[in-house]
């Protein structure tokens, strides 16, 4: 626009096409209130994550992605099924095993790692690294995940082909939790994770 130019005002536009913005711009206005009360309406993103895994390396990752998600508000659920119950174990949680073969990112290879005591060994190792690097155990991260309202559920199926009391888990533990439940869980859950 040239310093000539005059500036138009709201005189010289045509009083129905300011009509017609202005209901347009009133309509996006209560379209975007709308949207902003669904997404508080709908309170905290859930996650599901599913741990069937039982071995010390396996321990970790639903445990620490648990407690992070809570720790930004997520609703986590866990479902531990099958060896994935040792995790929830209190005793058997303590010795968690570190298998040394077939993982082609162990330092040892496959044919001295299948050798009688190997996985002891690794899992020693394994443990040591932990302890050196301070990172929490699976005890510590249980306690973390419960403590941040990380809902830690027991496969019930599970527990009776292992022959498991529910005296055998943590505090805190769901007990009695059955694949429809955590099913149903996972279909409500904005992220669903297999471990």
């Amino acid at each position: 626009m040239s310093a000539d130019t005059p500036a138009s005002t709201n005189d010289d536009l045509d009083p129905e096409a300011v009509a017609d913005l202005q209901a347009r711009i009133d309509a996006l206005e209560t379209e975007v209130s709308d949207l902003r009360t669904d997404v508080d309406d709908d309170g905290p993103q859930k996650m599901v994550i599913i741990a069937t895994k039982g071995t010390l390396d396996m321990a970790y990752p639903p445990l620490i992605l648990a407690s992070t998600a809570a720790a930004f508000g997520y609703d986590v659920t866990i479902f531990h099924t099958f060896w994935g119950l040792e995790i929830l174990h209190e005793e058997n949680s303590k010795n968690l095993q570190l298998s040394s073969v077939g993982n082609p990112n162990m330092p040892v290879p496959n044919m001295i790692a299948a050798l009688p005591g190997m996985d002891r060994m690794t899992t020693r190792m394994m443990r040591n690294k932990i302890d050196d690097n301070d990172v929490a155990t699976v005890e510590e991260l249980i306690e973390t995940s419960l403590a941040s309202g990380v809902e830690l559920q027991a496969c019930q199926m599970t527990i009776d082909l292992l022959g498991y009391d529910e005296d055998d888990f943590y505090d805190g533990v769901t007990t009695g939790v059955g694949a429809a439940s955590a099913f149903q869980d996972m279909v409500d859950a904005d992220i669903q994770l297999l471990v």
